[in-house]
């Protein structure tokens, strides 16, 4: 099993920055792809951004793309979310993910384990 640990969430004003990380253990997560999510309206996670096992390919969705950041660092087993240039609709519980098997890093099935997410929340 790998057990995901999410942390960095907070309180922000607009246009502040965030660093979220998400700390992996019971396994070394260096072979996976890993993605960020947030609950969708209607209770559906969203994807925010995905990350290839070596860091090479990262995804995100059109609202983030260009104030988000994920990379990851194998060493520490640890995938990291940038989050810049906030707004309050960036509220939400934050959730990374690992794709053991492999997918498509923008389909919630493609992921095997989640972590139980952190909270940013972005005022006006």
């Amino acid at each position: 099993q790998v057990q995901l640990v999410e942390s960095g969430g907070g309180l922000v004003q607009a246009g502040g920055s965030l660093r979220l990380s998400c700390a992996a253990s019971g396994r070394t997560i260096s072979s996976y792809g890993m993605g960020w999510f947030s609950p969708a309206r209607g209770n559906a996670r969203e994807f925010v951004g995905g990350i290839s096992s070596g860091g090479l390919r990262t995804y995100y969705a059109d609202s983030v793309k260009g104030r988000f950041t994920i990379s990851r660092d194998n060493a520490k087993n640890t995938v990291y979310l940038q989050m810049n240039s906030l707004k309050p609709e960036d509220t939400a519980v934050y959730s990374c993910a690992a794709d053991v098997d492999g997918g498509s890093y923008f389909q919630i099935k493609a992921y095997e384990y989640w972590g139980q997410g952190t909270q940013v929340t972005v005022s006006s």
